[in-house]
């Protein structure tokens, strides 16, 4: 099936048997953006917003989204993730001001940390939306992709 892992010979569904694989450090790096309005990043860097610490929330719920990513995509496998880390890079301009989001996962183990990467910003920027939206309901989501990932047979990836 073009190898893609998730199809057996038929072209069924069904989760890869991770069963033999030796465990490895892994880790994956993700990155995200959400778009808004000067005076919404305003809000955040003042830690003025209606609903309180618009990023301690969000990193919160990036750290627990990277924990559930196997209850959230369905052939995924549950980790011990090791570390999981949020970051925030606040990036005013006008009129379109943004926060950059970048995670970092790891865990020891026979598969790799991408979903969890991708699944915990992907939570963090939805998290900042969901905080700030009664103020600019016009936030935009853009650009989450995998930075980079480091571990296991398929050795290591760099974005271009």
């Amino acid at each position: 099936m073009n190898g893609l892992t998730h199809f057996d010979a038929s072209g069924q569904a069904h989760m890869v048997d991770v069963g033999d694989k030796p465990a490895t450090r892994r880790l994956a790096v993700a990155t995200g953006r959400i778009d808004m309005q000067a005076s919404t990043l305003a809000l955040i860097e003042a830690g003025n917003a209606k609903k309180g610490d618009v990023l301690g929330v969000a990193r919160i719920a990036g750290i627990m989204a990277a924990k559930k990513t196997s209850d959230l995509i369905p052939l995924c496998h549950p980790l011990a993730l090791t570390r999981v880390a949020v970051e925030f890079e606040l990036m005013p301009a006008s009129p379109i001001s943004s926060v950059r989001c970048t995670v970092s996962a790891e865990t020891i183990g026979p598969t790799g940390v991408e979903m969890e990467a991708l699944t915990a910003t992907q939570i963090t920027l939805l998290t900042i939306y969901d905080m700030c939206k009664a103020v600019d309901r016009g936030m935009q989501i853009h650009d989450v992709r995998l930075l980079e990932k480091h571990g296991g047979k398929s050795g290591s990836y760099t974005a271009p």
